[in-house]
Order: structure tokens, then sequence, then C-alpha cells
């Protein structure tokens, strides 16, 4: 079975290195060996005294070694101590200190010696020392009374302890005493003052020192500190001395820097390479000086320096001799400076060069040991041979010593043994065991078998042929069964026969085999390398802005090896994200919710597989509105203006852009805040205009992008002096409520403008162009005065100025009123009204004199209302429309007239107070107009070769009807029209049956009426002949017929087909080439009312049916009324009407009854002649024909049905109409006309109510009943 083997491409270099170490130190543990140390215990060995002490010794060789242990250069004799053992198969010592021994007696060096018959190995020197935590020595601890701003020292002086103590300050309730750049602990332990202040005194300064190796905490006893301030001191001089005594501390002075430690100028330190280099610098002073560190002559180590304890700590990490050098810590305040230069020694101990290794031949064969290391001072070089010095050991004539080299020559196997190399110098030394194994051995191969490789494509690929053999084997390699030798500089050949393919392509997948051969063999190791698509992150996390309390997600998509099963981890700022159910880790991406500032970071995905590794951040930055600004300081207080200055708050990752100061007036207005100015957000400060006799408080607000900050804390308060006012009211105005009075008004200063106590206010007014005196008049704190007597309507001059108890304010300027307006008296005169057709008209009239308005002219307004229809006498209530037009005009344009009927109309002028006096009524026809579709088609009685057709008048004639016109054509059963036939008919014809026509045939009809002025809008419709008297039992949709109202329409249709079809209604705007909308019509209804439709629109519709497919009707063009005009009464308020609805509302529900009932009994109920019968092209309130309400609606949201048509499928007949749109002269309901006098007032109405009239109609369609209450 085949071993497989994954090998991440950022660990390939670590690979190769292992494999290297591992070659040339393992030799297979079946042959024979000498022995190896492979564990044992550091040379400074401190142990815990109330444990038992373990040395350990591991070792490796063939035969298995045996252990012996020296102490204090002696032999260890571990059968003569019952509390030593030394564990089986193994050289590791356990003393038992548990059971009665003492660590104490148990201190020493020891060594230990692995040896087998192919020599010995030896461990270093282990040094055993308990570790130790005395107990402080007892002293008696005087008080400290100190004066502020003097320099204090609190000395620790901690027990010497094994390994040294950890030393801490607390105090009495076992809380860090707080330290900053004035108070810090040195490195010795001590605590330093630079000085000290007042809340400096307590009685519990208390050093603690913690050892770690006994897991002990010693405590010193507690030290008292008193600091006596400059005027506690003054009094007690002061109490103790007659008054003629000249007394007096000095005050607290400023001091220039002294260093506490070190001491002096210079001095010196010595460091060991690689250890970590502290230098301190402790100064005094008053104020607290500012330490800083140079190397004179160098830079401080970039990456290697840090700098601890408020800076007073030098920190450099891993020091080498390029350390070594003047370091220079300078202690600075605002008096001066003081320096020390600490003079740097980098020593080292002893550290390999070379290190001395394993060395396995064959007899006959040469080799060498080098032993080479350096330090400071150069360490001494010494050779032992299985653990005694070389000179004193068994010679071999193979073996020359040459210092720090061994060399070997024709070695024979008696000449495997084990030697020593030891460097020392006076800060220590190495000790390295490498052995010479004299062997002879065919090639092995170490790696398993028939192992699989896998690597990422592009990068290298290592493929290991670990192997022994002595003489030691030469290494080749070749891919594919019968592959040629590997060479060439696509390959890396290492001595420990790894394999490397630094570029691995597709292309490098295959077998390889290893072959390994020396003069006592050959052997060979096949192995697969599989090349795998590199993991990549197609899609990386982004850098986001986003607000506090937001949620923000982060993308992560990756792309990888079918083969490989990816990881995907989320790390935030380089570690674990936050343990928060808020952080929702996704398949490919991290979505946090509620985001707060603690989640500001990088945030990191991380993709992982068996063989690689990729990862991406992205910056997370959370902005929020600011926080408040702080410290807020009133200066330079002037009687009109002072200083704020502030501290901003936080700007939370989005920049101040500016502040805004507001103030309160807590004389005037408690507890209201006003705008006072606002800064740009660089400036911190404020100069503020003031204003008399206002107790000012002031805070500031910060802004920047996201928001307002909340406001700052209120400043302190400042009252102002009182002066006379600087401003007088604004907005004075003169308008007379009655037609004999002059009402003048005015806003009020605000509190803070009074600028003194007793504000008032002097009126003054008289009549303008008379030579009169003024009137003044003082009034209190008020907005308002009315002069009464006052002639109508006569402009005045008014002034309003202010005053207070110290004065008057400036002069104020005059503005010009009116006294009250009244009723215009006369009416507009010569009323002219010209027909222009039979939908609109223009009026003029003749202005009324000026002086008869009694006011100011805001225009004029025309009542008309319809009186009858010249067609046909009908009962209807009158509803008076009126436009208003604005100014001074003299004529208008009235829209919207219905043909052929007769109108009166009269004109009013409008002042501020009302409406004058009517105009005699004015009364105008309109001339004919094309009608109405009719107002059904229905097709009966079909036979072989006929069909009987039955059609209703036009609902609206608009003129005498002279004729109808049908027309009809053959449809095949490809949807092919025939030849057009057309019939003229009398108008006093309500019926006609069409002979000699095809049997089993479709027709498609097309119906009008016409009057003098020409053809209204047609009708369409279908029907079929029989065949052999059978009636066809096909379904289809007939009779498709609107009632379109301003924002809705009424559809209906016959169907005629299987029960219990489906319907459903599509629509859409006329010529436009959008998809059809769909409505599906609930239940088996052959009604459906359309929704939400734009006004004075021209929509296409057409009705199906579901699960019959392509079976629909033909299309339907209507269109929406425009926006209805305002009207004057509302008749829903009028008893006779309310009446009317209840009769109308029983009506409806007993024709719902019958309707009902016929529905169950499988009758079909006329929907199409009763909506037909009522259709109305324009805005038509009543019908006519008998004068019911079916179609009236007075409400705004029941608008009367409007312009129902028909139109062939094919062939779009769209109905002409001559009717003037009220959208068409104004802006909507309320537009107004230009200044050639077109429409720009707005309609309302009065419905009064006519003589019954003598013609007579069928009663309304429930369907059309219903559609006035939609």
């Amino acid at each position: 079975m085949m071993k497989k083997m994954s090998i991440p491409t950022s660990k390939a270099s670590l690979v190769l290195f292992l494999c290297q170490i591992i070659s040339a130190l393992d030799v297979p543990l079946d042959l024979s060996q000498p022995p190896t140390i492979t564990q044992q215990s550091p040379k400074d060995y401190i142990v815990d005294p109330r444990e038992n002490i373990v040395i350990q010794c591991e070792a490796k060789g063939k035969p298995p070694p045996s252990f012996s242990w020296t102490r204090n250069g002696t032999h260890f004799d571990i059968d003569k101590d019952a509390q030593v053992t030394m564990k089986p198969n193994s050289g590791t010592l356990v003393v038992n200190i548990m059971n009665g021994g003492k660590a104490e007696a148990y201190e020493g060096v020891y060594q230990c010696t692995a040896r087998n018959e192919r020599g010995a190995a030896i461990s270093n020197n282990i040094v055993i020392r308990p570790s130790r935590s005395p107990l402080w020595t007892k002293e008696k601890l005087e008080p400290n009374h100190v004066r502020e701003g003097d320099s204090l020292v609190l000395h620790c002086r901690p027990p010497v302890g094994l390994p040294p103590p950890i030393i801490f300050w607390m105090d009495n309730a076992f809380q860090r005493l707080p330290q900053s750049e004035r108070v810090s602990q040195g490195l010795n332990g001590d605590l330093y003052f630079s000085n000290v202040q007042p809340e400096d005194t307590r009685e519990d300064y208390i050093c603690y020192a913690r050892f770690n190796h006994t897991q002990t905490i010693q405590q010193k006893q507690p030290i008292s500190v008193k600091v006596f301030s400059m005027d506690s001191l003054n009094d007690t001089i002061a109490a103790n001395l007659s008054d003629t005594d000249i007394y007096g501390a000095k005050p607290v002075t400023e001091r220039q820097p002294v260093l506490l430690t070190p001491t002096g100028s210079t001095s010196t330190k010595v460091e060991l390479r690689g250890n970590v280099l502290l230098l301190e610098c402790i100064a005094a002073g008053l104020p607290t000086p500012v330490i800083r560190w140079i190397k004179e002559g160098g830079e401080l180590p970039a990456n290697r320096t840090f700098f601890e304890n408020f800076k007073k700590t030098l920190k450099i990490i891993d020091v080498s001799e390029a350390d070594s050098g003047n370091y220079k810590c300078i202690a600075r305040n605002t008096l001066g400076s003081v320096h020390h230069v600490i003079s740097v020694t980098v020593k080292a101990a002893p550290y390999w060069i070379t290190a001395p290794r394993n060395l396995v031949l064959s007899p006959g064969e040469d080799g060498t040991l080098i032993c080479r290391a350096n330090g400071n001072p150069k360490p001494s070089i010494s050779w032992l041979a299985n653990g005694v010095p070389i000179a004193i050991a068994p010679e071999d004539p193979s073996r020359k010593v040459d210092g720090d080299t061994i060399i070997f020559s024709h070695v024979q196997e008696r000449s495997s043994a084990v030697y020593q190399c030891n460097a020392s110098n006076e800060y220590g030394y190495l000790l390295a065991n490498a052995f010479v194994n004299v062997l002879a051995e065919p090639p092995r191969i170490l790696t398993p078998a028939n192992k699989l490789y896998q690597v990422i494509a592009d990068s290298p690929a290592l493929l290991d042929c670990a192997y022994f053999g002595s003489p030691k084997p030469e290494i080749e390699w070749f891919k594919g069964v019968k592959g040629s030798i590997l060479r060439g500089n696509e390959y890396v050949f290492h001595d420990n026969g790894t394999l490397e393919i630094p570029v691995a392509q597709k292309n490098s997948a295959g077998t390889y085999t290893c072959v390994a051969r020396n003069e006592l063999g050959k052997i060979q190791n096949e192995m697969q390398l599989e090349i795998k698509d590199p993991t990549m992150i197609i899609k990386q996390p982004e850098y986001k802005v986003i607000q506090r309390y937001g949620q923000v997600s982060f993308e992560c998509i990756i792309k990888h090896d079918s083969t490989l099963l990816p990881t995907v981890t989320w790390l935030k700022n380089n570690d674990e994200l936050p343990d928060d159910e808020r952080f929702l880790v996704g398949k490919d991406n991290l979505t946090i919710m509620n985001v707060t500032d603690k989640d500001d970071g990088t945030y990191t995905c991380i993709v992982n597989t068996t063989l690689d590794s990729v990862s991406a951040s992205a910056v997370l930055t959370v902005v929020a509105r600011p926080n408040p600004p702080f410290d807020l300081e009133l200066t330079g207080q002037l009687e009109r203006s002072i200083d704020l200055s502030w501290i901003p708050g936080d700007e939370n990752n989005s920049p101040i852009t500016n502040f805004v100061i507001e103030y309160e007036d807590a004389l005037h207005e408690p507890g209201v805040w006003h705008y006072q100015t606002e800064v740009p957000g660089t400036q911190t400060t404020a100069q503020l205009k003031l204003s008399p006799y206002v107790n000012y408080s002031f805070r500031v607000i910060a802004v920047n992008k996201i928001g307002r900050s909340q406001p700052s804390e209120p400043s302190e308060q400042y009252l102002t002096k009182s002066a006379s006012p600087d401003e007088n009211p604004a907005n004075v105005q003169g308008i007379g409520s009655e037609p004999d009075n002059l009402v003048i008004t005015w806003e009020p200063l605000k509190g803070f403008q009074s600028n003194g106590p007793g504000l008032q206010y002097k009126v003054s007014w008289r009549q303008k162009d008379v030579d009169d005196e003024w009137t003044s008049v003082i009034v209190a704190n008020v907005s308002k005065y009315i002069v009464s007597g006052t002639p109508t309507f006569v402009p005045y001059e008014v002034k309003v100025q202010a005053l207070n108890d110290l004065g008057y304010a400036p002069e104020p300027s005059e503005v010009i009123g009116h006294s009250g307006e009244d009723l215009p008296m006369v009416a507009p005169g010569n009323v002219q009204v010209h027909v222009i057709n039979s939908t609109l008209a223009k009026v003029h009239w003749d202005p009324v004199p000026l002086k008869t308005v009694r006011g100011h002219l805001q225009g004029y307004k025309v009542y008309y209302w319809k009186v009858q229809s010249l067609s046909r006498r009908s009962r209807r209530h009158i509803e008076k429309k009126i436009l208003t037009f604005r100014g001074n005009k003299t004529f208008g344009m009235l829209p919207g007239l219905e043909p052929y009927s007769s109108y009166k109309l009269n004109v009013r002028v409008v002042n501020g107070k009302g409406e004058g006096p009517a105009s005699p009524d004015k009364v105008f026809n309109t001339p004919e107009g094309v009608p109405s579709s009719p107002s059904f088609l229905k097709i009966t009685n079909p036979t072989l070769d006929s069909l009987t057709l039955e059609w209703g008048s036009p609902t609206h004639p608009n003129g005498v009807l002279i004729s109808y016109t049908l027309k009809f054509q053959p449809i095949n059963n490809t949807h092919e029209l025939g030849p057009l036939v057309e019939i003229k008919i009398p108008a006093n014809e309500s019926s006609l049956i069409l002979k000699n026509l095809n049997y089993s045939t479709r027709y498609k009809f097309y119906f009008n009426a016409q009057t003098s002025v020409g053809s209204g809008s047609q009708i369409t419709e279908e029907a079929v002949t029989i065949m052999d008297e059978v009636q066809p039992l096909y379904p289809r949709i007939r009779n498709v017929t609107t009632a379109a109202a301003e924002t809705y329409a009424n559809i209906s249709w016959e169907y005629e087909g299987p029960d219990h079809a489906n319907f459903y209604v599509e629509y859409g705007v006329a010529g436009s080439k959008e998809d059809w909308k769909k409505e599906i019509v609930n239940g088996s209804r052959s009604f459906f009312v359309l929704k939400g439709l734009t006004p004075g629109t021209a929509y296409k519709v057409r009705v199906g049916a579901e699960g019959l497919s392509g079976f629909r009707s033909s299309e339907d063009v209507f269109e929406t009324g425009p926006a209805m005009a305002s009207r004057q009464v509302d008749i829903a308020t009028q008893g006779w009407f309310i009446g009317l609805m209840c009769a109308v509302a029983l009506l409806i529900l007993i024709l719902l009854i019958v309707c009902f009932i016929r529905r169950n009994k499988g009758g079909k109920y006329p929907v199409k002649e009763k909506e037909d019968a009522h259709a109305d092209p324009e805005i038509q309130p009543m019908k006519e024909d008998d004068g019911t309400f079916g179609e009236y609606s007075d409400a705004e949201d029941h608008k009367p049905l409007k312009k129902g048509s028909r139109t062939p499928s094919d062939r779009t007949v769209k109905k002409e109409d001559s009717d003037d749109s009220l959208v068409d002269y104004g802006e909507g309901v309320n537009g107004q006309f230009n200044e050639d006098g077109s429409f720009i007032g707005q309609y309302s109405g009065k419905k009064e109510k006519e003589p019954e009239g003598n013609e007579s109609s069928e009663a309304p369609s429930p369907v059309n009943a219903m559609n006035s209450f939609v």
C-alpha cells in the first residue's frame, strides 16, 4: 500500500534542513554504534526543595549502553544511597526528597557517562542547587517626612533568593500602587519619587517579593510617608511663633534634574552575547524630568530596542558584540538637564562555529572531526576520548590531533570510539559528543517504499531518499519505469539523498526511482509524485468603514484543487476572533453584527489545506459620532464679547469637521439652548459676541461626517450688563381685520434682545398721503395693537420702536399698511361668451373700478353650469363650477364643456374680504359633437345563414343622431379577416337581421352612431353562424367592455364555454412595448376592477381563461379621465341626497339577490348590456336619460366612470373625442392659465335639482351601481 506524504510549500526549506541533519546523525539502530546522549538536564539546574530531584540522562547505542555518574568529580555509588534510584533502561536519577531526603544534601556537580563496547559518551556538568526563599530580616522603619516637591527613594532590599525574586509594590488592600513618570520602581526594586506631592501621603507602602520556584510571596513591613505642603508648614510655624517673629517657609520651588540612579556621570555594564541588556536612569526634579536615550557614535539597534518604565529603562534584546559602546541617558525639564554615560561591554560565552558531527567510516577509509567555537575571550579547545582526556587515552595509530581537528587515516574496526570536544572561557563552556563508528555495510534506503508525495504546482518538490551504507553509497534518480538517469539544472541533488524539483509543474508528476549503491551492493526505491492546483482567494476581503452599531461583512471566496479539503479560519489582529455571538462565520464570509468600537482592527482570512496556505487581510474602521468636548473655560470677559475654549473629545475615526456653539439664557429662557456660532474642527477656541442683560452659559457640540456629538457639559455662567435695545421688532405689518380698524402686529424681541429690564414698545401710525401728525402709544411687551375708527381700506404709515428702563432703540423704519377691507360693491359688466368648439368657450368682461373693490384685488371668479342637454330633456342636479382668474384679468377659458348643451355663467370680483355681487347670468349653447359608442351590441338567434343584431342608443348622443353604421367581415380558422361589408341603418332602428351569411362561420362586427358632426367611437362584437342547427360548444369570451374613471376602470365580459373557468385580465399602456400586466379574477365572476391607473392615459386590455392555451378575447382600448376639479358644495351632507342613497342601496341589495338566484339557476346576467347603457365618455355625475344617480359619486375617492370604448382586435379604432380635458388647460386640479387669460383656477360645484324629464331608460346595472361606491 502506498504511503502518502504531503509537503506544505511554506515548509520546504525546513524539511530539507531536517533531512540533511537526520542523514548526518542517524545510524540504523540494528547496527553496532557507540552511545549517543539524547537527553540531559540543564547545566544550571535549580530544583524545588519540596519535590523529588530528577536528573535526566538518556542515551542510545548498539548494544544498549550502561550508565554511571560522578558527583563533584568522584564516582557516585547510587547503590549506597537509599534515597537515590536509577530508572530502568535509563541513566536518569531520581532523588527521593518527599520521603525524608533533604535537597541541600544533594547540592553538587553531577555528570553522566553512557558506555558500551564501542565507546563512552558523557553529559554536561549538571550543577544541582535547591531554590531558596528566605524571610525578610526584621528592621525598624522610621516614617518618612518629606517636603512637597522633594525627591524620595523607598528602599526594598529584598532577601537574597535563588533564583532572585520578582519585586512589586502594593498597599494593604493588595492593590498595586500606581506608577507614572513621577513615581516608578527601579530595576533593584526600590520605589523612586522624582518629586513628592501631597497625595503621596500614606502609611501602607509595602514591598513584596515573589519567589516563583517555591511559589511564595514575602512581604516587607509597611513604610509610612508624610508629605508636608508649604501652606500647612507655614500654619504650623505661625502657631508656634509670636507676631513679631519673622517666619515663613519657602514656597515649592522648581528644581532642575538630578539623577537618583545611577550616580555620578559615568558607569560601566558588562552583558553576555544573546542576553537582554537593561540600562536604567531615574532622575529627580520639578517639574518631573523626561528621559531620553542615545548611543554615542551610532544608532540604537532597530527592531531590538524597547523603552520601559516610562522610558527610564532601555531594553535591547539578543545583544551582540556590535552593541558594545557608550549609551547616554538625558534627563530634562524646563529648568535644565543632566546626563549619564553607561559604557557597555558585550562579552560572549563560547558558541559553536562548527560542532563535531558523528563520523561513519568503512575499514580503510579516512575522516576528520572538527570542533570550532568562538567567544569573548576566545575559548580554549580540548579533546577527550570516551570521557578521558585524549592525552592519557589509549593510543590509536589511525588518529592524529591537530588543535581543533582530529584526523583519522586507514581506520579499522577498533578505531570506533566517542570523542568529546570542550570549548571553555571564563563565561562558560560547550561540550559536544561525536562518535567514530567503523562499519562495513551494503546500502540500505531508510525512506519507506512506494511513498506518495503531493505538492502544489509551481512550488518545490522534495523527494526523500534517506540512505545508509558504509562506505557511503552513491545516489542516482530515475523518472518513469524505464527512464534515464536524471540530470540537468531543473533538478537539485542533495547530499542526504533528497531530490529537489525547484519548480514542480503538472508534467513533473509520475513515478520516481532512487538507487543507492556502494562496493558492497545496490538497492532502489520507488515513489509517486502528484501535482495539485494551488489554493487561491479569488475574492479577497476589502477595506471597510462602518458606523457604530451597523453590520459589516468580509468576503473570502476561494478556489482550490478538487482533491484537497480546505479549512477557512478568520483572525482578528492575528489572533482568534472574539468569543462573541455577533461574529457570524459563513461559508465564504465573515459578518459582524451590531459593530462596536472594539471591533476596529485587521481581519485576516486564512485558507489551509494539507499542502498550502494562503491568506488575505482587510482593515475594519469603525466610525461614530464624536465624543462630546469637555473642560469648557471662559476667559477674556468683556461687556459685548467673551473667549470660550474647550478640549475636543475622541473623534472616533472620523475627523471633526466643525464645532457648534450653543448658549442658554438662564435669565429669560432657562433650559432652552440657542445656536450661537460654529467654528472649524481644527479650532478649539472662539470669541463670542454677547448681548446685554443675558445670563449666558455655553456648550459645544462636535460634528463629523457621521453626525453630531452629545453636547458638552455647560460652561460656567456669565451675566452681562444692561443697556438700551440695539434693535427694533421685525416683521411690522398693518392689516385691518374689520372695515373700520387697523391691526398693527410685530415680532416681539426675544429675551436676550431686550438688553435690559422693562421692555416696552412705542407704536406710531398716520394716514398716508395726508398731512397728519404721528399718533403714538406705548404698550407693554405684546405683539399687536388695534387702531379703531379708521376709514375702509386706507393706506397708513406704521412704525414700532423698542424701549426699556435704560432708553430707546434706534429710530425704526416705516412700513405701509392698510385698514380693513369690505366686500366689493359692483359686479363686472359687459360679460360676453365666445364658443370656440363643442367643449371650449372663452368669456370676456369689463373690469370693475378699483375704488369699488374696497380691498386688495385678488381676481375674478367665473361661475358656470349646465342647464340642460339640447338633445333630450332630463332631470338632473345643477353642478356649478368655478374658475378663478388671478389679478386684473378680463377674460378666461372654460374647458370641459359638454357638446350640444345649454349653459349659464356669471362673473364676480374677489378681494381679501370675499366676493362681490354676481353679474347677470349669461346663457350660451355648445354645438353638436360626435356621439359616444352605442350603449350595447347584442347578437342573438344564430342560424345556418343569419344572425340577429340588437343595440342601444349612445349614452351621450352629443347631438341629433342621423344614422348607424354597421361593418362586418368573416374570420377564418387562422384569424385572417375577410372582405368588409358596410351597411347604413336609420337612427330610429334598434335591431337588424343579417341574412345570406355563410354557415358555421365566425364574423366580426363594428358598430357606431353618427351625428351631423361625424361618427362616434365604435363597439365591436363577434358571433358565429351554426352548423346543422346545433349550437357550437367551443369556449369564447365576448363583449369585453370598459368603463374608466381617473385611476380605475371596470372591465366586464360575457363567457360561453365549459363551467368553472378561471379568468384573468391583462392590460398595459396602449402603444407601449412593455409586457402585459396580469391580474387574476377571483372565482368565476365576469367583471373586474383595475385599480392604480394613471389619469389621462390610454390603456389596452384583454381577458383570458386559465388552462385554455391561447384562448383570450380581442383587445379593447380605453382612456382614464383627467384629474377631477374640486366642487364647491358637498351634497353628501344634504338630506335629500342621503335619503336617495338609502333608496339606491336598497335597490342594489334587491338586484344582487335576484342576480344570485338567476346565477344559481344557470342563467346569465346581462352585465355587459347594463354597463354599456351607462358608459360615460365625459365627466357625467348623473344619468341624463332617467335622472338616477347610477354613476354619481361626490367623494374624492369615488370618481364617476369615464370614456368606455370598444375596438377590433387587429385594427384599433380609437375613440375620437373633441372634448377638452382640464389637464389641457391647467396644472392639474388647481392649474392656472397664462397671461392670455387661459385657465388658472379650480373647479368647485353646487348641485341644484332640475325638473323631471319625460324620458325613461332601463334600470341601472347592479355592477354599475356597485361601482358607484367603489
